[in-house]
């Protein structure tokens, strides 16, 4: 290494990188962790109240697309403010209360509270290995990214698509689909970490999340529909 580099203006030494980049990580892991919280509140006032269940199909799907996306465009604005993380935090309060939906036909199975429990299992499990195969892979998996994004836009288009058609085994497709990109999504996003690709701790929170919300809604759904026993 030229010695003068180092104390060239702007320079920063592999170490300062390496601490930024395990400084992001741990910010998205702790945010991940605290964007649980807001969740599974939202999902409880949501079954409480029947709120989202009281909203046909037709309507839930609108108020979702409109909420997730406006708030989604909300955290992009301002994520290097110190309104970021208030704002992330009501984006998760919002999907929270979307997913109850979803919980509360399930908790209507007479073991709907253990089903929940396996999808929150499974999809921890399926983190956990993403996370730990962030760190073992070291080649570069940013050519990865433009072939998930064309997946889960695919994904979105067909789910609105089946709203009409209402095929089951379509939607069971669109499930399996899912847990496989989303899974695919975890690793994608926590790898560009670790790599100093995504330096912004409330963009990669926001990825990972959607990634496991994505992951728990799909592997929910499908235990309910092959595991529940009916009252």
């Amino acid at each position: 290494m030229n010695p003068g580099l180092q104390t060239a203006p702007g320079y920063v030494g592999s170490g300062a990188l390496t601490e930024q980049r395990h400084r992001v990580l741990r910010n998205t892991y702790w945010l991940l962790a605290l964007s649980m919280v807001p969740t599974v509140l939202g999902a409880w006032i949501g079954v409480s109240t029947g709120l989202a269940a009281a909203m046909s199909p037709g309507v839930s799907m609108v108020v979702f697309l409109v909420g997730a996306f406006g708030l989604m465009f909300a955290i992009e604005k301002t994520k290097n403010s110190a309104a970021g993380v208030p704002v992330l935090l009501g984006f998760t309060f919002f999907m929270g209360l979307m997913l109850s939906r979803i919980v509360g036909t399930v908790l209507g199975l007479a073991n709907g509270a253990s089903l929940i429990m396996m999808a929150f299992a499974g999809t921890g499990a399926i983190f956990l290995g993403m996370a730990t195969l962030s760190t073992v892979i070291k080649r570069d998996l940013s050519a990865m990214g433009k072939w998930l994004f064309i997946g889960a836009i695919m994904l979105l288009v067909a789910g609105i698509a089946n709203f009409f058609i209402q095929s089951s085994a379509l939607m069971i497709t669109l499930m399996v689909m899912a847990i496989g990109i989303f899974s695919a999504f975890i690793l994608y996003d926590l790898k560009r970490v670790q790599d100093g690709e995504e330096t912004n701790y409330i963009t990669a929170t926001l990825g990972v999340y959607l990634s496991l919300y994505n992951v728990f809604q799909s592997l929910l759904a499908l235990l309910g529909i092959f595991g529940g026993d009916r009252e």
